[in-house]
């Protein structure tokens, strides 16, 4: 098992050259950094812990700081430690998004997004009431029970606090990679707010990857490419109305010496 986190952007789209379209996730990949690396002989199992966010050192305690210089990083906000990891790895060592490849299946786990106090036809998708004909019955949880137990069973479904949970998404495939702009896109949607914390790992049940698709890529034209073009094309036309200039004047300059040569043919005539 391998993984990582990062920080949830936003969706978008691609087409693939199939004309296919797939909704995407953009999760922006920040480094990793491997704070501490668990054994199954030192501590009983194996594992890793990754840091991510740099933290003030002054809002950081002693302990914090000493577990950051053992990785010689500076405090982090978040830590996640990660189990049964494939690979070596050693304290310090940073990750970046690379360490997925395209078609690849994973698990997103977040934290969902928070909804406040909601009833039940919010929270638990209950059906409410007539609201017509006399009927007081419209949006109320509806029975609490029977008479024998004389209380609320467990478990049932009444209003309260709604979202704010930690939920696992499964079997989302990698669908890009980009290492040098740090993010990647996952197929479909995953819990959380926009910059929220996900953390993106092997998938459990289905650990084969699936094919890769050719996804459709854009190349955008800058401004300073459109200003060279336009500079290149007055260049050009200078140019050519210079080389139009030049022979304009030899040409005078030549019909200008054939009449002077003819007058003076003239008066060589008219005096002889």
């Amino acid at each position: 098992m391998k993984g990582i986190l990062g920080r949830k952007v936003g969706m978008t789209q691609v087409f693939t050259k199939d004309g296919k379209l797939i909704p995407v996730t953009v999760v922006e990949i920040t480094p990793n950094v491997v704070m501490q690396v668990k054994t199954a002989e030192k501590d009983g199992y194996s594992a890793i812990q990754l840091g991510v966010v740099d933290k003030k050192e002054k809002r950081a305690n002693k302990q914090e700081v000493g577990h950051a210089k053992k990785a010689n990083t500076t405090p982090k906000r978040f830590l996640k430690e990660l189990r049964n990891i494939d690979g070596e790895y050693t304290v310090g060592q940073t990750l970046s998004a690379d360490v997925f490849e395209v078609g690849e299946i994973v698990d997103v786990t977040g934290t969902s997004k928070g909804k406040g106090f909601q009833g039940v036809i919010k929270r638990h998708n209950q059906n409410r009431g007539p609201m017509g004909h006399g009927s007081h019955y419209h949006r109320r949880p509806g029975s609490m029970g029977t008479m024998l137990p004389k209380r609320v069973l467990k478990g049932k479904k009444l209003p309260g606090h709604m979202g704010m949970e930690t939920i696992t998404i499964q079997n989302l495939q990698i669908i890009e990679v980009n290492a040098n702009e740090n993010y990647i896109l996952v197929s479909g949607n995953i819990p959380g707010a926009k910059n929220s914390l996900v953390l993106i790992k092997s998938a459990i049940k289905n650990n084969s990857k699936k094919a890769e698709f050719e996804v459709i890529s854009y190349a955008e034209e800058t401004v300073v490419d459109d200003v060279s073009n336009v500079t290149e094309v007055e260049e050009t036309s200078n140019e050519e109305t210079t080389t139009e200039e030049t022979a304009v004047v030899e040409e005078v300059k030549e019909e200008s010496a054939e009449t002077e040569a003819t007058e003076e043919k003239t008066v060589e005539n008219e005096e002889a």
